[in-house]
């Protein structure tokens, strides 16, 4: 089969375009397995994944800097939220702060806090909780030592090596969350991999909900762009589930980024997600987005220590709505190139900040969020390098929620096909890092020394025999031929060889099964929700 006529394929892969479609079943005897496989026949066409689980960190995470310094940072956060403030531009979360014992400025938006109402208050932030999924193999632990990686999130634009770059739409859209269900090092969805915008803005949040609560069954994300996208949000989420309200309320089942507006601002829309959401204990991950040298001081420890004041004031309102509400904290310090503005990613800067962002949410007890970012423009050594680092940086700053998981580009502006499964590749070999080295009188292999002898070989000991299959990590992408078999093989590269592989994801997709009863509810639900009018807009 041509390259071409897997692409057809691939974006012919039958699913529910509209809420109530029906997936087509595929023939009997077809079958596929759920979680990456296909029919007995074909399944060596497909990449050999590790199984789906989620990892721990058994290493101790990178100090960058000393215990020290790490309180002049905290300190330096609580001075900016006492003597400067930050501004909240929604009254009722003002009102909220000031009768728990911040100070509102009469007259403005400005809220200045003392340092020990903010102490007081994270102390009931929990340590860990576990987001749930709508498939109960699929609920993770969120905190602690455990990890999670999510998909790309929040793209205008896609990307592959057939079409190019194009704006985001929604069959483009439910693919990469077929392509992303498939692959298993991907363990959550961290928003819309790539934003449909071919669907009006007023009913989107309702269509794309759909598409991710019945083409996956991975725990999700949801946009806090004012009060009715979220409750509508997390209505689907329960109904998806097929718990009742007081479950859901115990049960956090879906999560929200709430990024500042940095410097020190916290926009209406992001308030109403705090309020909302940790009104009925669903999970806030709380992100300054601080750019040093554009929205933050151009010095590191400045720049954190804006980060820092910031996640801390939306971690105080949190627990002000509800006490022991699951709020993530998140660091996203990065720099921009002083020459023209833009934002660099996969940095030093970026590397060193996100370790850092770990050394301070274990300062104050709550789960880390850091994310896996570049700013290339196309699948090239950039890309790779610049994903390598910041992976690296989260990684070993013990994060415990990782975004953009797989596929971000061009600094977020556009999801690659490819470069999902370049990331896949790279989250699987950090799985097989985070596993345990083994000693033990078996792994020792005293016996299998003995048996080979000084000069001889391994390959054929029993030992060997018994775990050749299993013994390594075997790589989706990395081709270890030697270069007379490669080039026999017709050089493939890393780029054409994700691409292939991504389409025969695609192929071998089958969309997870709903419950009839829950898939009328939510169909309901939605078809009520557009007879509405879905939300408001001015266009």
């Amino acid at each position: 089969m041509t390259d071409d006529e897997l692409l057809a394929a691939a974006l012919g892969t039958p699913g529910a375009t509209e809420p109530g479609a029906e997936p087509e079943a595929a023939p009997a005897g077809e079958r596929r397995r759920r979680h990456g496989g296909r029919a007995t026949g074909e399944r060596s066409r497909l990449p050999q994944q590790r199984p789906w689980a989620q990892p721990r960190f058994p290493y101790r995470p990178t100090e960058v800097i000393s215990a020290d310094e790490l309180e002049s940072i905290h300190d330096a956060s609580l001075r900016v939220l006492e003597e400067i403030g930050m501004d909240f531009l929604d009254e009722e979360a003002r009102d909220l702060l000031a009768a728990a014992g911040a100070r509102v400025e009469p007259g403005t938006q400005r809220v200045r806090f003392d340092r020990e109402m903010v102490l007081e208050r994270i102390k009931t932030a929990p340590s860990s909780f576990r987001l749930h999924a709508t498939n109960p193999e699929h609920h993770l632990e969120i905190g602690g030592n455990w990890m999670a990686f999510g998909s790309v999130a929040s793209a205008p634009n896609v990307a592959d090596l057939d079409r190019g770059r194009r704006v985001g739409n929604r069959e483009d859209y439910q693919n990469l969350i077929r392509l992303c269900q498939m692959l298993n090092s991907v363990h959550f969805f961290a928003g819309y991999p790539v934003e449909p915008i071919d669907i009006h803005a007023s009913i989107r949040h309702l269509d794309a909900l759909w598409d991710l609560l019945t083409l996956a069954d991975k725990p999700i994300h949801a946009y806090s762009l004012g009060r009715q996208r979220i409750t509508d949000a997390m209505e689907m989420a329960r109904i998806a589930r097929g718990i009742d309200d007081a479950t859901f309320d115990r049960e956090p089942s879906l999560f929200t980024v709430i990024n500042s507006s940095s410097p020190l601002r916290l926009d209406t829309p992001m308030l109403h997600g705090i309020l909302e959401m940790s009104a009925r204990n669903q999970v806030i991950v709380m992100t300054p987005f601080t750019l040093a040298g554009a929205m933050a001081p151009v010095t590191l420890a400045g720049a954190l220590a804006e980060q820092n004041a910031e996640a801390l004031a939306g971690m105080v309102l949190t627990q002000v709505v509800r006490p022991g509400a699951p709020v993530v904290y998140g660091g996203f310090t990065s720099n921009v190139d002083m020459q023209s503005g833009a934002p660099a990613f996969g940095t030093p800067e970026y590397m060193r900040t996100a370790m850092v962002g770990g050394q301070l949410a274990r300062r104050y007890g709550v789960p880390y969020r850091s994310s896996n970012v570049s700013a290339a423009n196309s699948v090239d050594a950039q890309a790779a390098y610049e994903s390598v680092f910041s992976l690296w940086g989260a990684i070993m700053g013990g994060v415990n929620l990782l975004m953009h998981g797989a596929g971000w580009m061009e600094g977020g502006l556009h999801a690659g096909y490819e470069k999902v499964i370049i990331d896949a590749e790279l989250l699987g070999m950090v799985e097989a890092f985070l596993e345990p080295v083994v000693v033990d009188e078996d792994t020792l292999a005293l016996d299998a020394i003995r048996e080979v002898g000084p000069g001889g070989h391994f390959f054929g000991a029993a030992h060997t025999q018994s775990r050749f299959r299993t013994a390594f990590h075997k790589p989706m992408i990395s081709d270890w031929r030697n270069y007379e078999s490669w080039e026999e093989a017709g050089s493939p590269q890393a780029h054409g060889k994700a691409n292939s592989i991504w389409k025969e994801l695609l192929k071998a997709y089958e969309p997870p099964t709903m419950d009839e009863a829950r898939r009328e509810e939510l169909l309901a639900f939605i078809d009520r929700r557009k007879a509405e009018g879905g939300v408001p807009t001015d266009f």
